[in-house]
């Protein structure tokens, strides 16, 4: 159980939320978690199957109080709503800011400011802690282009230009990650991020991984009231969660990557958890991705300070509070977008 800007996070898969008087009670069986007044909330996420209780739905439909459930996974599933107040005037923000092209390039520019800055602190990171395993110079090269890149990202003036040093940017970082596999090179050497299909068991992982992130994301958008598929950057397309897939681009380095270097490094996958098809695709075993997928849940439970909120939370808990802050910036509660810059 967490709270975070007015929003209370119930993590545990086995608890049922009731409603008693104003308060609302976190039960596990017959023992009372917590409980946390209602007037203090503005939205409950719940990651379970066992759910609330019909009073509570009122209660929070009656106060305008968005009631979401996702799987303990963080799949979303459903929103309970009342009468449509709050989300519908969210919304609406968020398609007029799609449309105007300062307001939807301030945003895209913050999230590729994250992600550069990012991509950015893993190759310093390599540099400072594994010195004597990688290409210092090569790295620092790196990461001095990267620098730069920062600047250029924060002065360019259409979505065109951003593109094009997002792209520099991520073609330079990708050049370098071979670097960062640290053991298991012959099995796992890296050339270029390649996709649709991945071609070698590194990009298989990132795939898969990249997959599992857009998903929280579009979860953690649904849950706050925003339309996942209507971005900033990424471009309207049927069936494209172009919001999400705009938001995952700061977390990609930090979260993504990292977990899959982490997976390598430590030899919790091998060789074998992957076979190559005669047109050069390469794909993960059931196995592997079950343990991936083990393994992605542990990270999720992992707690660090959020760079912004200064607050302790669990780095599952990242893309919710994201997608919350850019909410609070399409109600004009915040200045600007602030993107996750890990440190």
């Amino acid at each position: 159980m967490k709270k975070l800007l007015n929003t209370l996070y119930v993590t545990s898969p086995d608890s049922y939320l009731s409603l008693d008087g104003e308060n609302i009670v976190i039960l596990d069986g017959e023992k009372e978690l917590g409980r946390i007044p209602l007037h203090n909330l503005e939205a409950i996420v719940s990651f379970g199957y066992r759910g609330v209780s019909p009073a509570l739905m009122g209660g929070c439909a009656k106060r305008n109080i968005a009631l979401c459930f996702l799987t303990p996974q963080g799949k979303f599933l459903a929103r309970v709503t009342g009468e449509t107040r709050g989300n519908v005037v969210l919304r609406k923000r968020q398609y007029v800011a799609s449309e105007q092209e300062d307001t939807a390039l301030g945003i895209a520019r913050n999230c590729i400011l994250g992600k550069v800055y990012n991509s950015r602190w893993i190759l310093e990171r390599a540099t400072r802690d594994h010195s004597l395993q990688v290409d210092v110079e090569k790295l620092k090269k790196a990461s001095g282009f990267l620098k730069n890149s920062l600047k250029a990202v924060r002065e360019c003036s259409s979505m065109e230009q951003l593109r094009g040093y997002e792209g520099e940017a991520a073609s330079i970082y990708f050049g370098v990650f071979d670097q960062l596999i640290l053991q298991q090179k012959k099995d796992f050497s890296f050339m270029s991020r390649n996709r649709r299909p991945p071609l070698d068991n590194v990009n298989a992982m990132l795939s898969f991984v990249y997959t599992l992130l857009t998903n929280s994301v579009a979860a953690a958008l649904e849950t706050v009231g925003l339309d996942p598929y209507v971005g900033f950057m990424h471009t309207d397309r049927p069936g494209r969660v172009s919001l999400a897939l705009d938001l995952v681009e700061e977390l990609r380095p930090v979260l993504a990557d990292r977990f899959v270097l982490t997976m390598i490094n430590k030899k919790m996958v091998t060789a074998r958890d992957f076979t190559e098809k005669e047109d050069g695709a390469v794909l993960m075993s059931n196995e592997a991705r079950k343990r991936l997928l083990t393994e992605w849940q542990n990270k999720k439970k992992e707690v660090i300070t959020h760079p912004y909120l200064n607050e302790k939370v669990e780095w599952g808990m990242i893309p919710f509070v994201q997608a919350m802050l850019l909410a609070r910036y399409l109600r004009n509660d915040l200045d600007e977008y602030p993107p996750f810059f890990w440190k």
